[in-house]
């Protein structure tokens, strides 16, 4: 755990800590995954397009599409990774952390996005089936579950530490699985001729793409408009805080994330009886400390005594917690 710094002004605290959960993070390992994500997935999408563009494979070609939407995505991703290493300076004064937050946002869209496309050429094939060559589709995408597999364990480690990375993992298991299905489906064309299996799961493809990114789309979504993050519960906070001794109360809280990684609080803690400027520190201390556990990195407190506390309906946002 980094060492606390605060900064004190008139009954005023603020901390900074540079990680997000009980486990650090390592942004090392974490950018060799997403290079190499992007390298593996960019060139088995070039051989599954080709291929499916070759025998006219819907699945296929779905498929790859679905397969460049990641590869975007995770280069969105890692672009939001190293703005994260961006300092903070006179306009920007949390840095770009959010950037990740916007990303995770955008990582949802493109991925909606593509579902329209599929089902459209999804539908009009199951109409319509072509033959198609079963044996060459299954080897197509048995290699797509290796690299999806190989590619998801990359992120396997850190993929709790952030909701970029977690969605990433998430996207190439469901990548796999969907390569998987298409194995399958390559084998029934092959002893059935049923033609129409391919077309059919390009629409399963779509379903798997609206249930891998329908979560992904909501937590951002969350977290750009300033909610209270995941795991994090307005009341429980409170309730933390106002158990530690010399805290008569806790209000006006305001809880927001600054990244998929971080979270920041401001708060007006109102102390008990006359307490001096060293007792005061120490509960300060002691609150930070607690929220740190609650995962809140980023801490300003302000300190009041009971006799100048805050009007009720100055304190409005925190009367009625659900």
């Amino acid at each position: 755990m980094e060492e606390i710094h605060s900064h004190n002004h008139s009954g005023h605290s603020h901390s900074h800590h540079g990680h997000a959960h009980g486990h650090v993070m390592e942004l090392r390992s974490v950018n060799t995954a997403f290079i190499a994500g992007i390298i593996l997935n960019m060139a088995f999408v070039v051989i599954e397009a080709v291929v499916g563009l070759v025998i006219h494979s819907l699945s296929l070609l779905s498929d790859a599409g679905h397969n460049l939407a990641d590869v975007a995505s995770l280069g969105l991703s890692l672009f939001a990774f190293r703005m994260m290493k961006v300092k903070s300076n006179t306009t920007y004064t949390y840095g770009y952390k959010k950037t990740t937050v916007l990303v995770a946002l955008l990582n949802a869209g493109i991925l909606l996005i593509s579902i329209g496309a599929i089902l459209y050429e999804s539908i009009h094939r199951l109409i319509q089936p072509e033959p198609l060559p079963g044996k060459t589709i299954s080897i197509v995408a048995a290699v797509g579950i290796l690299i999806n597999t190989v590619t998801a364990l990359l992120f396997f480690r850190n993929k709790e530490n952030d909701l970029n990375i977690k969605s990433a993992f998430l996207h190439l298991m469901s990548d796999a699985v969907v390569s998987a299905a298409l194995v399958v489906g390559g084998i029934i064309i092959i002893y059935t001729n049923w033609y129409w299996v391919d077309p059919l799961l390009g629409i399963l493809v779509a379903v798997v793409i609206v249930f891998s990114t329908w979560s992904m789309l909501r937590d951002s979504l969350r977290l750009s408009l300033d909610a209270v993050p995941l795991g994090i519960h307005l009341r429980s906070v409170k309730e933390t805080i106002e158990k530690i001794p010399g805290v008569q109360d806790f209000h006006h809280i305001h809880i927001w994330a600054l990244s998929t990684t971080e979270n920041a609080l401001t708060g007006h803690v109102v102390l008990k009886g006359e307490i001096g400027m060293e007792a005061q520190e120490k509960i300060k201390k002691e609150i930070k400390h607690q929220l740190l556990h609650l995962n809140i990195q980023h801490v300003t407190l302000e300190t009041e005594t009971e006799t100048m506390a805050c009007e009720p309906q100055q304190a409005a946002n925190l009367s009625v917690i659900p």
